[in-house]
């Protein structure tokens, strides 16, 4: 009987730290990932049992994951990655989970379902930060008023910085609209151009613009509100400069351009330090609303979103192993409830009507 779970990407910044705390918790996940050296040493630094293969090889992925009950796969750009490690956990009926914040990737998921459930396994993209935050609060919100019809989510950052992963990412989407919900369909937008005022616990307000996030897809199918909107609030500079690449987008598209910036950001601090994770926090602010003038609001106050990730992603893994899981493409709120992120440390959800 399959028993363990299998971390791929092991190495990389957000792979270590959930390697690293699945360590501390006392499990012994197998560390995996296509750099030999690098998944020995880690392996060998935490004690736990490593394999070393690509994803080039479909055949060679089934082969070394068919014997684990889940993937926990880490190995980003997801839009590059994630295909060919869902397709293999297809075929070894193996779960699996990501890290992804992509909506493109979401989508691609959730095109999954019924050959998920033909396989009898779950496949959850976004076991992190985000979108188990943002897919809780969702629930959350849905559920306080009577026939919610507009969704609108915000994040905010306090301190710290984006990993390799995240910034190469977004380096990759660079020259690409914004995208929201509207009436169940998802909808382009100008970079920079939609915008709204967020005001949180403290009363001020933080200028908010709407940006491509993951919840555009999970929350949809978490909650089936045809109106979503995210917005992460931002210096008013950085908001200029995603006005700017409505017009050099053309450019910002190019391969050259594209590796350009990505060797820049390799040249950076892989992300931000412990002392950094634990002096940095995150919020998560929402609102519903209904065609009869109602509306609830609320929002969670956060550890750093690193942090966080590992936290949630250890923790769903180890839900799967302990109890057979619903089969399809599901999203963590949909699995585990509205209440799921409230279990962890320094997660505060409060109601700001």
């Amino acid at each position: 009987m399959k028993e363990n779970f299998l971390i791929y990407g092991c190495y990389g910044y957000t792979g270590k730290l959930i390697s690293e705390h699945a360590a501390q918790l006392g499990l012994k996940p197998i560390l995996a990932g296509r750099d030999a050296a690098r998944v020995e040493a880690l392996a060998k630094e935490l004690n736990l049992p490593f394999r070393v293969f690509d994803l080039k090889d479909e055949k060679e992925v089934v082969t070394n994951i068919s014997d684990v009950k889940v993937v926990l796969h880490c190995a980003g750009p997801f839009r590059f990655t994630s295909k060919v490690m869902a397709a293999a956990c297809m075929q070894a009926k193996t779960h699996y989970l990501d890290i992804t914040g992509e909506f493109d990737v979401f989508e691609s998921m959730f095109e999954l379902d019924k050959a998920a459930k033909a396989a009898g396994i779950l496949v959850m993209p976004g076991v992190g930060f985000d979108v188990v935050p943002t897919d809780c609060l969702s629930l959350y919100l849905k559920n306080k008023i009577p026939n919610v019809d507009t969704l609108e989510l915000a994040l905010m950052m306090r301190g710290g910085r984006i990993s390799h992963g995240t910034a190469i990412t977004v380096a990759e989407n660079l020259g690409e609209s914004g995208m929201v919900r509207r009436n169940g369909k998802l909808e382009k937008v100008e970079n920079g151009t939609l915008l709204r005022q967020i005001k949180l616990q403290d009363k001020k307000s933080y200028t908010g613009v709407a940006i491509p996030w993951g919840d555009i897809s999970t929350a949809y199918r978490t909650t089936g509100i045809p109106n979503i909107t995210v917005y992460n609030c931002l210096p008013p500079k950085v908001i200029k400069s995603m006005k700017m690449s409505n017009r050099i987008g053309f450019i910002l598209r190019l391969r050259p351009v594209k590796n350009f910036i990505i060797n820049r950001i390799k040249q950076r601090p892989a992300g931000p330090n412990e002392t950094e994770r634990q002096n940095s926090t995150s919020v998560v602010w929402g609102e519903v609303k209904n065609a009869s003038g109602g509306s609830a609001r609320a929002m969670l106050e956060l550890p750093e979103g690193y942090t966080l990730t590992a936290l949630t992603a250890v923790k769903i893994a180890q839900s799967i192993l302990e109890k057979e899981p619903p089969h399809g493409t599901l999203t963590p709120a949909g699995v585990f409830g509205a209440d799921f992120i409230l279990q962890f440390d320094k997660v505060k959800r409060i109601d700001l009507d």
